[in-house]
């Protein structure tokens, strides 16, 4: 999606990205030396921000894990070291040694981080002001618009597949409907109560709330309303014809799908998790969870018996993502733990990345190259972008306060809400 302003009625309006655009210039491949110095200021900049490899030009962009050719077996299978955390040279990569990189060498020197008038929005020097005017720092993406309207924190974000409209929940107790041609927000839906999670499977949008999820089938739009959880609900996922929800009494409740009544009705519980379960993901045949518990368990999607519980963490987990064979997760312990199968079928890290403040959120996607990259949500109020699996930094985002939902799109886009209610919308350049 792109925008552009309409001088009639100072909306501002989202298009579909046809593709690739051919506005600037080939160079030739060659890399920007005021990149290299840590002070380029051209946004688009029609030089390359990154350091080449000709080596690596025909080397395949999925994640894989380098030390078992993409077999999904431990760190150790082949004798092979794993690549992940690795940098070009093979030196190790962590958000200090490459916060020089990314900043021209100011690193802890405050180059890095933005007015803070400007972000509340009432810096009176302008551009004059000897501090950076942005909301990020970083190659190849950049800000569209960012989207008001919710009182408090985004907790939820989710772009149904196809659809022209963005939906967004809230501790405010709405769901916000916002319309992808013109970024206004056309609908607000009062939810009874804050908005815990919120996912879509197509055609259908499920809201957690405490004590229930709503259900909106968004072609028909039918509605029902699935009672049975005890406080909030956290976190949603959908397999096999099975909805989960994850509540704060650390229960996992599932409800399957009747097709012959187009209904969902419930089936069973999943009990295992002392606190609040917060984050669900599907991977494969499992069904991951993690919890304020501090520990992550792995269960079997056809039996629903727990195979496997991970207690590596030492403090509570946040979020997790399922990518190819690797499940990475993280937590208020500073970590990002990345996960694979061994021999026997059993999670064991592979590779711990370590930021200075603790990690809320992840969230994963391709740039516009198809090199996958890691968000992470820390609670310093910054999104870190990770390139993989090097974990060589690519950029930052900067937020008024902490990152609580992103959420990719089409074409490059990926969005992110905050803790003051505000959106903003983000998309990787071509060039």
């Amino acid at each position: 999606m792109e925008i552009e302003n309409d001088d009639r009625g100072g909306y501002k309006r989202i298009h579909q990205r046809l593709g690739p655009t051919s506005r600037q210039p080939d160079r030739g491949g060659k890399v920007c030396f005021q990149w290299r110095a840590g002070h380029c200021t051209r946004h688009p900049c029609p030089f390359l921000h990154s350091e080449q490899d000709p080596s690596n030009s025909k080397r395949s962009l999925g994640w894989r894990n380098p030390s078992t050719g993409g077999s999904g077996g431990g760190p150790n299978n082949g004798g092979h070291q794993s690549k992940w955390g690795k940098g070009r040279h093979g030196e190790n990569s962590n958000s200090n040694s490459n916060a020089g990189r990314l900043n021209g060498g100011v690193g802890t020197s405050g180059g890095d981080i933005p007015c803070k008038f400007f972000v509340s929005g009432n810096c009176s020097f302008g551009d004059r002001c000897r501090y950076p005017h942005s909301w990020s720092f970083g190659e190849g993406f950049s800000l569209i618009t960012p989207l008001k309207g919710h009182e408090k924190v985004v907790t939820a974000i989710a772009l149904p597949s196809g659809s022209d409209k963005l939906y967004s929940g809230s501790k405010d107790k709405t769901v916000k409907v916002w319309d992808c041609q013109t970024g206004q927000c056309t609908v607000s839906i009062p939810m009874g109560g804050e908005i815990g999670c919120m996912i879509c499977e197509d055609p259908w949008l499920f809201v957690g709330i405490p004590d229930s999820i709503k259900v909106w089938n968004t072609q028909t739009g039918a509605e029902m309303n699935l009672p049975g959880p005890t406080g909030q609900v956290y976190a949603l996922a959908a397999a096999n014809d099975m909805l989960f929800a994850g509540t704060q009494d650390g229960k996992i409740l599932i409800w399957r799908f009747n097709a012959a009544t187009n209904c969902f009705e419930p089936a069973t519980f999943l009990v295992g998790h002392r606190l609040a379960v917060i984050s669900l993901v599907v991977g494969g045949p499992k069904l991951y969870s993690c919890s304020m518990d501090n520990t992550i368990k792995a269960w079997d999607l056809t039996t629903l018996q727990c195979v496997q519980t991970l207690s590596d963490h030492t403090n509570v987990v946040m979020s997790l993502l399922c990518w190819e064979q690797f499940l990475l997760s993280c937590s208020l312990d500073s970590t990002v733990k990345v996960w694979v199968h061994n021999s026997k079928e059993q999670l064991e890290v592979t590779y711990t990345h370590t930021e200075e403040h603790g990690v809320i959120s992840l969230c994963g996607m391709h740039d516009v190259q198809g090199k996958p990259v890691l968000l992470c949500s820390l609670n310093d109020n910054t999104v870190r972008l990770y390139d993989l699996p090097s974990f060589n930094e690519r950029g930052k985002i900067f937020a008024k306060q902490e990152v609580r939902a992103m959420q990719t799109g089409p074409n490059g886009l990926f969005f992110t809400g905050d803790g003051t209610g505000e959106l903003k919308v983000w998309t990787w350049s071509t060039n």
